[in-house]
């Protein structure tokens, strides 16, 4: 029996990483993810191109916000977002800033992507009063009108001239409900 060498250098019949075999979710470390669906080698894992998308679509923020971010899966769903480059897998505890929640029907960004990136989207960004944004960074639920989408926004205020995103609200049956996590709720 011979050997037989693939391009590559591997030998033939070798298992590789690809659409062939799946790797499984490993929770204790940080994976980055795959440029496009095409690359994926852990199933349900999005890759960059559709995490992109996403907040182009949802959001408007334009792609070229996110040049020189790394995006990394810890745990089922997690994504976190990293100003610079590493290998990958990588087992430590914490990397950047938690991004997004994505193993859901409906993906959620975090307090702190929206706080970081939030100020350049263009749509899905709910401005509300004074008011309104006290009782919603103190944890609060409201009836607020809006004639947009229901779903995740951007909860924004305006600020010394500027539109600053405060955080996420979840927008249902004309109720924005405070995303803001208890360990961050302010009364103002």
């Amino acid at each position: 029996m011979t050997e037989e060498t693939e391009a590559d250098g591997s030998e033939a019949g070798e298992s590789e990483v690809g659409a062939d075999s799946e790797q499984e979710n490993d929770g204790g470390r940080f994976d980055r993810l795959p440029e496009t669906d095409k690359d994926r080698s852990v199933a349900g894992r999005p890759s960059r191109e559709a995490v992109l998308d996403w907040w182009v679509d949802r959001y408007g923020v334009p792609r070229e916000t996110f040049e020189g971010y790394t995006f990394w899966e810890k745990g089922s769903g997690k994504l976190w977002a990293f100003a610079g480059d590493l290998s990958s897998p990588i087992a430590i505890e914490g990397l950047g800033l938690t991004f997004l929640r994505v193993r859901q029907e409906h993906w959620k960004p975090t307090t702190n992507a929206v706080q970081r990136f939030g100020h350049r989207a263009t749509h899905n960004v709910i401005e509300v009063s004074e008011g309104e944004a006290r009782a919603f960074v103190a944890g609060y639920d409201q009836e607020i009108e809006w004639e947009g989408d229901w779903g995740y926004l951007i909860v924004a205020r305006e600020l010394a001239g500027e539109r600053e995103p405060l955080g996420v609200g979840l927008y249902l049956y004309g109720e924005l409900r405070s995303q803001v996590p208890k360990g961050r709720q302010r009364d103002l």
